[in-house]
């Protein structure tokens, strides 16, 4: 099971551990709706696209690793080393998320606090970079949720 938890209030940057050991940091992207993260010495990169609903994680080399299309749709799915993993929003107005094997849940992703920010993840079956990027997808997909709100309510 991997847990996130974010590092400061101030910036998107979170400690991601893999039962109990650190494994990494996501360090968010200042400019664009992504992040960072390293591996056992590999670096990746994540990035959206578009409206943000395609998210591609690339090595050093500008290589495609893995590829996550409609992100914040209800269904939505990871290409990675030639599979497809498929996920669903549990509901419409929570925040879990559900791997699903064979149309059967699998696996969750779930924000456990709104104040504190952290994430659990059970992703069985998924290399450990591509269950980061499916974490980060998801704190850059929350992140944007609250920036849109705080500045559709700054106004008022």
């Amino acid at each position: 099971m991997l847990i996130a938890r974010q590092k400061s209030m101030w910036r998107g940057n979170y400690a991601i551990e893999s039962d109990g050991r650190p494994v990494t940091d996501w360090d968010a992207s200042w400019w664009r709706s992504g992040g960072d993260f390293e591996i056992d010495g590999q670096r990746f990169q994540v990035r959206a696209k578009g409206w943000g609903t395609t998210y591609r994680m690339v090595d050093a080399a500008g290589t495609e690793v893995a590829r996550v299309e409609h992100a914040g749709r209800k269904h939505w799915s990871v290409q990675a080393d030639g599979r497809t993993y498929d996920f669903r929003r549990a509901s419409f107005f929570g925040n879990r998320q559900e791997l699903l094997i064979g149309g059967v849940p699998a696996g969750s992703l779930r924000r456990t606090s709104a104040w504190s920010g952290a994430i659990e993840a059970d992703l069985p079956g998924l290399p450990l970079p591509v269950q980061v990027f499916v974490v980060g997808v998801q704190i850059a997909r929350w992140q944007a949720q609250q920036a849109a709100a705080a500045s559709s309510s700054g106004g008022s």
